[in-house]
């Protein structure tokens, strides 16, 4: 229940969501009720967030959504809705523009589902979801790092958490998700390679321009306190001095 309202706080927390993963033009798939939309003003380098809902069409396919024409594509648990997120998050990838991000939040099976499939807290839902587990107990169990795997060469992962701070481990089997703070999810971030990091195996370009005057006396004092250090440290081992202070 509005899980992403709960995840706006912490995400608030990692500057990187305001200033790499939001921004410019973006999709919140299966964001009603609760859409991304709502705290635009929170992520101040946004220029549009749209709402694509069940009315829009199916989230599996995106049909209507060029290639390469958006530059953030979010999902709070709609991908567990899918007949095939494989499919469906290999379309999210394709709409996404080069240097974009998935940013995609799904439950996990042992903090949601909580070992019962079909689901007794959302009767919709076609998968359960793990990390990584070697076997699982449910039948329709997904691996997120198989589903990364399956992205391809495009697909740079830059981050897979398990959202458990908020997570009441001595509880009996209940949907915490009912409750105000409650995640019970997995986030995961990947940025969309342009085609030379492809040609180039995930390497990133060099960029040949170089910066102004005033960043490069900076940046050659670190590389000469650094080289001066070297040469001034050659008789002894480093960390071995314990002398008093």
């Amino acid at each position: 229940m509005k899980e992403c309202s709960k995840s706006i706080p912490r995400r608030l927390r990692d500057v990187a969501f305001a200033t790499r993963y939001f921004r410019g033009d973006g999709v919140d798939i299966g964001g009603k009720p609760d859409p991304l939309f709502l705290y635009s003003e929170l992520f101040p380098l946004v220029n549009s967030i749209r709402t694509w809902d069940i009315e829009d069409g199916d989230a599996q396919l995106m049909v209507g959504v060029e290639d390469n024409s958006l530059d953030f594509v979010h999902s709070s648990h709609c991908l567990e809705h899918l007949h095939d997120p494989i499919e469906g998050i290999r379309n999210w990838l394709r709409i996404l523009r080069p240097d974009g991000h998935l940013v995609i939040t799904v439950p996990d099976e042992d903090l949601y589902e909580q070992g019962v499939f079909p689901s007794t807290f959302n009767t919709d839902h076609k998968w359960t979801f793990t990390i990584y587990k070697p076997s699982s107990w449910s039948n329709r169990s997904m691996s997120v790092f198989e589903l990364l795997q399956g992205l391809g060469a495009e697909a740079d992962t830059l981050k897979v958490e398990l959202l458990h701070s908020t997570y009441r481990f001595l509880l009996p089997r209940f949907d915490q998700t009912v409750t105000p703070i409650a995640e019970c999810g997995i986030e995961f971030i990947v940025r969309k390679r342009a085609p030379i990091e492809v040609a180039e195996r995930g390497r990133l370009p060099t960029r040949n321009a170089q910066p102004t005057g005033e960043t490069r006396v900076h940046l050659n004092q670190y590389r000469d306190d650094y080289a001066n250090m070297k040469c001034s440290n050659t008789s002894s081992a480093p960390f071995q001095n314990d002398d008093p202070i």
